[in-house]
């Protein structure tokens, strides 16, 4: 390593060597600074290189998440194409199709907000996509005013005063909570004489000396029937707040009131029965049959009045019937003292209720064009049949016009339905006729075509009369809460608990129909026939718009 020289050696130095000493000291000093500088660059680059690397990573990821998610919405897309589009045996049924929307409309909503989780504080927020939708007036307002920590004017000036306010409302949900009434009854008596005692008389209940209130027993029935929550789900749902009520034991609730309500169910058929167009349909309900050890057959009935389609007075309602099987003798129990068109489907037992022999008179049938066009979709999706296509197409026009003039008077709507519709109608039949001629009846296409040929006449019956609709679909939508609940309980218990089930079911179907709250609905109710509400009054108990029409 060379020495350095002492100031003295330096000074003993010729100038022009010290002059290049200098010149070199000062060629190192900026070597150094450049080494330095280049080294500071250099650290510089390998942090930049590792926060490269780190984001690198992020970025990868993030890149692996989201297609995670995008192959989860994927997924869920191509299960929502085969429940629509499928093959039958993969369909999904309208309850099972909601489900599966649901959890797609989850899915893409948690994608939303995670991308806006990531994106948040890199970019301007854009304004929030929010179905507010309209909260009732009736709902409880809670006012939370959230003030300012001082109002002294930053600039020294004095307090503020306030000038305005923002107000934005959120919905709030407080857990059902159980109380316990007591009702205390005081004992008066006289000091001075033994004339008795007073005592105010203890209250009428539903149930004389149970534990439910009308509201409580409203409950239960809104929830079975309503809601579809089988009884033991309900035992369940009490045990989590600390009350223990068996199963039997709501069971005894159900069906006390099912026996007052009863009246008001027969009541309401006697209504639905004046008119002088009706639909009916049938569903299936297993009931546990104990001497065989499994279910039965037995079948619920729907009869349901629907006249918003042209304009009608009559408040639209519903009454379920329950009979042990499928046979028209059953129909024709339902509808004794009807008279009049009844919409229905193309099920053979309702052709009894047409016959001239019928007490009260025969019925017309007013077939579905729904069912019709149903048949041909089912041949168009599984082997695309052109012959099936063009039917459709004529179907289609038919429904065009339909809902041009709904709710127009019957007189309008028949008077179009004859100019437009009828030489439609007649070119279908037309159509019809020489497809049927040309394909074999054994045929798949063929066994359609001819369903739809032996219900032509029903099928006719709407083109003469404004009151009829091309379909049954009114009574058909009354049908789908009787087969969700079906799913959720399974089967009826016995032929009486089926009984109790088209009973209830029918008042709080006919509730919903008309935008009345069947949970007050019931309250009220079970409230004034504890009271010993007089049975000559009794249309006054009737749901919303037929106690107001009675």
């Amino acid at each position: 390593m060379p020495e350095t020289l002492t100031a003295s050696e330096l000074a003993g130095l010729p100038p022009k060597v010290r002059a290049v000493l200098a010149a070199q000291a000062e060629l190192i000093e900026a070597r150094a600074e450049q080494i330095a500088a280049h080294e500071q660059k250099a650290a510089a680059a390998e942090k930049k290189a590792a926060a490269a690397e780190e984001s690198a990573a992020a970025i990868a990821d993030e890149i692996g998440e989201i297609k995670a998610l995008n192959a989860r919405l994927e997924y869920l897309v191509k299960e929502l194409r085969r429940a629509l589009y499928g093959k039958k045996s993969e369909r999904l049924d309208p309850d099972q199709l909601d489900l599966l929307l649901e959890d797609l409309e989850t899915a893409v909503a948690k994608a939303e907000e995670e991308s806006e989780a990531r994106s948040r504080g890199c970019t301007a927020r854009e304004p929030s996509r929010r179905n507010i939708g309209r909260l009732p007036d009736h709902l409880e307002r809670i006012e939370r005013v959230i003030e300012p920590e001082s109002l002294e004017c930053p600039c020294g000036c004095g307090e503020m005063v306030r000038i305005g306010e923002d107000r934005t409302e959120r919905l709030d949900c407080v857990p059902a909570q159980l109380r316990v009434i007591v009702t205390v009854r005081p004992k008066y008596a006289c000091r001075t004489c033994e004339a008795g005692v007073t005592q105010v008389p203890a209250p009428a209940h539903l149930i004389e000396g149970g534990l439910p209130t009308e509201a409580l027993i409203a409950q239960v029935l809104v929830s079975k029937y309503g809601d579809h929550l089988p009884l033991y789900r309900q035992a369940q749902i009490f045990a989590r707040s600390g009350v223990l009520l068996d199963r039997s034991t709501l069971a005894g609730w159900s069906g006390a009131a099912g026996y007052h309500l009863s009246p008001l169910t027969r009541r309401l058929a006697e209504i639905l029965k004046t008119s002088g167009h009706l639909f009916m349909d049938e569903t299936r309900c297993p009931v546990l049959d104990p001497g065989r050890g499994m279910t039965k057959s037995g079948y619920l009935w729907a009869l349901a009045r629907d006249e918003r389609g042209w304009g009608g007075t009559g408040p639209p309602g519903v009454v379920y019937f329950y009979a042990d099987g499928r046979g028209g003798k059953h129909a024709e129990a339902f509808l004794n003292g009807f008279t009049g068109t009844l919409q229905v489907d193309a099920y053979a037992g309702y052709k009894r209720l047409a016959r001239k022999g019928r007490p009260e008179g025969a019925l017309v049938l007013a077939n579905c064009w729904a069912h019709a066009r149903r048949k041909l979709v089912e041949i168009k999706k599984s082997s695309n049949s052109p012959i099936a296509d063009e039917g459709l197409k004529q179907i289609a026009a038919l429904y065009a016009i339909e809902a041009e003039i709904r709710g127009l008077d019957p007189e309008a709507r028949r008077l179009v339905r004859q100019a437009r519709t009828a030489p439609l109608v007649a070119a279908f039949g037309d159509w019809l006729k020489q497809k049927r001629a040309r394909i074999s009846a054994k045929s798949r296409l063929g066994e359609h075509l001819t369903y739809i040929a032996n219900c032509w006449g029903g099928l006719q019956v709407f083109l003469s009369d404004g009151h009829v609709e091309m379909d049954s679909n009114p009574v058909e939508n009354r049908i789908r809460p009787l087969a969700l609940g079906r799913k959720n309980h399974l089967f009826a218990g016995h032929d009486e608990g089926a009984h109790a089930w088209a009973c209830t079911a029918s008042l709080i179907e006919t509730c919903k129909l008309n935008g009345v709250e069947p949970l007050g609905y019931l309250t009220k109710t079970l409230e004034a026939i504890a009271q010993g509400h007089p049975m000559s009054r009794l249309d006054e108990l009737l749901p919303g718009p037929f106690a107001c029409a009675s």
